[in-house]
C-alpha cells in the first residue's frame, strides 16, 4: 500500500509541474485528484501499518 501512495504523490507532483507550468490546462485538476488520493492512502497506511503487538 505504501509503494501506492509513493507512485500517486510522485505522479501528482508531475501533473502540477505540468499544469502549473502552463504545459497542460487540465494537468492542475488532476495534480489536485491525485494529491487527495494520496493523503487518503497515506493516511490508510498509517492507520493500517505495522502494529507492534
Amino acid at each position: 500500500m505504501l509503494r501506492w501512495t509513493v507512485t500517486f504523490i510522485i505522479l501528482a507532483i508531475i501533473a502540477g509541474i505540468f499544469g502549473f507550468g502552463g504545459i497542460a490546462a487540465g494537468a492542475a485538476s488532476i495534480a489536485k485528484i491525485l494529491f487527495f488520493i494520496f493523503i487518503v492512502l497515506f493516511i490508510i497506511s498509517l492507520i493500517t501499518g505495522r502494529k507492534r503487538l
